[in-house]
């Protein structure tokens, strides 16, 4: 089974910047990023494929930036000009169904990372 190991997150004030980093215990088609907040549904934030493939939640296009190792087994989200929105916990997930993981929710996924929090005083 691919496990998954978070790092990064923590707190910040408006406008600065945070990187989130995972770490998957074998290659894995399909990794990215939700968040939630108590109360609320999850949200999809970021989403890559080993084909290099990126998507982006609205509310967080052109501020965070997801990469991939070459390895395929890493992942990384750099989070610049934070806001107190984007204040939740954030987990790390991954898919490895290759012809679906892409078309899916990261919210889907089952294969998810411990989470970490991310906090953005104003």
């Amino acid at each position: 089974d691919v496990q998954l190991v978070e790092s990064g997150g923590g707190s910040v004030q408006a406008g600065g910047s945070l990187r989130l980093s995972c770490a998957a215990s074998t290659p894995v088609a399909c990794m990215g990023w939700f968040r939630q907040v108590p109360g609320k549904d999850p949200e999809e934030v970021a989403l890559m494929n080993t084909e290099g493939h990126r998507r982006y939640s609205p509310s967080v296009e052109g501020r965070f930036t997801i990469s991939r190792g070459s390895a395929d087994n890493t992942l990384s989200l750099e989070m610049t000009s934070l806001t107190p929105e984007d204040s939740a916990m954030y987990y790390c997930a991954a898919d490895g169904d290759r012809y679906q993981c892409y078309w899916q929710s990261v919210t889907n996924y089952k294969i998810l990372a411990q989470g970490t929090q991310v906090t953005v005083s104003s």
